[in-house]
């Protein structure tokens, strides 16, 4: 059976285990890219992140991207988002369309 992950700082990811998910507290760089791989490998459908983190450890999530699973999804922490997943989205809908059709709020 499939398992879903939370990675992230302790603020941010802590209210996730009361939902029953799994939850890893990572603070630095290197924390988060061992933990990603280590979890990625261990039967994790879905690997929620913060999206300051994933900023940090883009090239080794994208080395996850071609694969079926884990579907790797950036998520705001406590200190607010960076944009990551709105961009990701974009990317792909305009990947799959042929055009940016999503609204610009910039």
């Amino acid at each position: 059976m499939y398992k879903i992950g939370v990675i992230g700082d302790k603020q941010s990811v802590l209210g996730f285990k009361a939902v029953g998910l799994d939850v890893f507290d990572c603070s630095t760089r290197e924390e988060a890219e061992n933990t990603i791989k280590s979890v990625a490998d261990d039967d994790y459908a879905i690997i929620y992140i913060t999206d300051n983190l994933y900023v940090e450890i883009k090239d080794t999530i994208y080395e996850y991207n071609e694969k079926r699973l884990p579907a790797i999804i950036p998520i705001p922490g406590m200190k607010g988002t960076t944009g990551i997943g709105l961009q990701n989205i974009k990317k792909s809908v305009e990947k799959a369309v042929g055009a940016d059709i999503l609204f610009n709020n910039d």
